[in-house]
């Protein structure tokens, strides 16, 4: 366990880092339409550019780095991967064409997927169960603030030096912020043998957790989990419809509301920096003061919020002006952010020590390929379907069938509460048994979580 003031600046450290991994993504929403009239692109070839082409490998790649960082150094990972997606990011601005973009996209993918996975495994091995909400909330503030700057900076460097030239100064700052995590940060297992917080002991007597489960014991043991398999399933809804929303807004609020790229990237960067940004840190909070290890009233929360925001994003799109607009997405953005702390905390609970960053991988490769990879894919070609009948108004109810989505990952989350605290039984045994306690073995292990 590192020291109060190591711990604090590695999770301060990973955050501003994971910040700039997704500072790009909302950079290129804001430059969109920009990019479109540039390179003379069409909705689906822009859908393709930010969707499947990127999450296809941003996915994939997920699996073998989350492999390595299972078992390997993880802070070397997010130094070479860090340093990786930055220079793809300010490569971006040389595109001339579809494919050059594509490709450079492809990089920057391959060089993102190396930062969650190891930082989640990290924040998990050294906050306890109760602190877990509250430490992945801060870390997760790192999604509002790149908003909140990504918004902000993207929209007036575009405005006044064009999309070309933001892309360069979006993408070298990751270069240093590389070198700063290898500069500043260890890796616990180089310097004393890992302790294994999960630990089982096998048929054997030989503790589980401190061999490196095969791919397929993995899979089927987070598998067997009832919780897990839910939550799973609503990450992956929820970026299908969230990803088809966000890629597509500031495009929405330039065709359908006439604004320039400068006052939308104020307005979003207030909306959903500061308003994320609160709601985050009030989900995490919350759950660590008044829910502290009570996954299932966690859960319970974030099914009520998602609800009541697909209802808000509805009003938002129909709204007559973009002032009431803004004033729905604010409530929306605020109430939908309180769920990313809990949400992944509990997935790290649910989860051995030894597949943590497995467990993470697994699930942003299924979000990302569904969500990402065909969100932003099926808002663009819904909205060329619609143009025939609705014409520069396509785009609006295109972003308008998407919404209610959110209602069905409301369910996933339901679910996965119903069963969390039985599939928590056996991470109780394991902690018991680490601490000579009780002696749970791997059948015992997979039957609970059953």
């Amino acid at each position: 366990m590192l020291r109060p003031f190591r711990k604090q600046h590695l999770l301060i450290l990973l955050t501003v880092i994971l910040a700039f991994n997704y500072l790009d993504r909302w950079a290129l929403g804001i430059v969109l339409q920009d990019i479109k009239a540039d390179l003379e692109l069409t909705d689906t070839q822009l859908g393709l550019l930010t969707g499947i082409a990127f999450a296809l490998f941003y996915a994939t790649m997920g699996i073998p780095i989350a492999r390595w960082a299972d078992r390997g150094n993880r802070i070397t990972i997010i130094g070479l991967t860090t340093a990786l997606w930055s220079g793809c990011v300010a490569l971006s601005a040389a595109a001339t064409n579809f494919v050059q973009l594509l490709l450079i996209r492809v990089g920057v993918a391959v060089g993102e997927a190396g930062c969650i996975p190891p930082a989640h495994s990290l924040i998990a091995e050294h906050f306890s169960r109760e602190e877990r909400p509250r430490a992945v909330a801060r870390y997760m503030l790192a999604v509002p603030l790149s908003l909140l700057v990504g918004y902000f900076a993207a929209g007036w460097l575009n405005e006044f030096y064009g999309w070309r030239v933001t892309f360069v100064l979006v993408g070298l700052p990751g270069v240093l912020l590389a070198a700063l995590a290898a500069l500043t940060l260890s890796e616990p297992r180089c310097s004393k043998p890992a302790v294994p917080t999960n630990a089982a002991i096998d048929g054997n007597g030989s503790r589980w957790a401190e061999r490196h489960p095969s791919f397929k014991e993995v899979t089927s043991t987070l598998w067997s989990i009832s919780a897990f398999r839910h939550l799973l399933i609503c990450f992956s809804v929820w970026y299908f419809f969230g990803y088809g929303l966000q890629q597509w807004q500031a495009a929405f609020f330039i065709r359908s509301h006439g604004l320039s790229t400068g006052e939308l990237g104020t307005w979003l960067a207030m909306i959903y920096g500061g308003g994320g940004l609160v709601g985050v840190y009030l989900g995490g909070e919350w759950a660590a003061r008044y829910a502290a290890g009570n996954e299932q009233l966690q859960l319970r929360a974030c099914a009520a919020a998602f609800c009541i925001y697909a209802l808000l994003m509805v009003l938002t799109f129909l709204a007559p002006d973009h002032y009431l607009a803004f004033a729905a997405m604010a409530l929306a953005n605020l109430g939908g952010n309180v769920a990313q702390g809990p949400l992944l905390a509990t997935m790290q609970t649910l989860v051995p020590a030894k597949m943590r960053a497995m467990s993470i991988a697994l699930v942003y490769m299924f979000a990302n390929l569904v969500g990402m990879g065909l969100g932003p894919l099926a808002a663009g070609a819904l909205s060329d379907a619609l143009e025939p009948v609705w014409a520069e108004e396509s785009l609006r109810y295109a972003l308008v069938v998407l919404c209610p989505g959110y209602c069905w990952a409301a369910w996933h989350l339901w679910r996965a509460g119903e069963s969390v605290a039985r599939d928590l039984i056996c991470v109780h045994r394991e902690e018991s048994q680490a601490a000579g306690k009780i002696n749970c073995g791997r059948e015992d292990h997979l039957a609970a979580v059953k």
